[in-house]
């Protein structure tokens, strides 16, 4: 194979990386959806909240450790104990005036 065809192919294959790549960030970034994952991907760490889940239970003056755009877990703390949710599972949060 000659050197400029070589370069042509190895051109075509890096932009179908990188149109794959873009491909999958769209799909993640629209995986997690609804206002409340929408929040979460914007809240300070270390905030704190109260987390109103689906299903009545709520989660009272935890932190906001981190928010997963590829899984949609956020991630919060409680008195030493680690709590890991769904942010689609989330109907409302509260976020604690310092």
């Amino acid at each position: 194979m000659c050197s400029e065809c070589r370069r042509l192919r190895e051109s075509e294959n890096e932009r179908d990386r990188d149109r794959d790549r873009d491909r999958n960030r769209d799909r993640n970034r629209n995986r997690c959806e609804g206002c409340v994952c929408d929040q979460l991907r914007r809240l300070r760490m270390q905030t704190e909240v109260d987390v109103f889940l689906k299903g009545g239970r709520r989660l009272n003056n935890v932190f906001f450790i981190n928010f997963d755009r590829d899984t949609c877990c956020a991630i919060f703390t409680d008195n030493g104990s680690t709590i890991i949710v769904d942010c689609q599972d989330i109907q409302a949060i509260r976020i604690e005036r310092n």
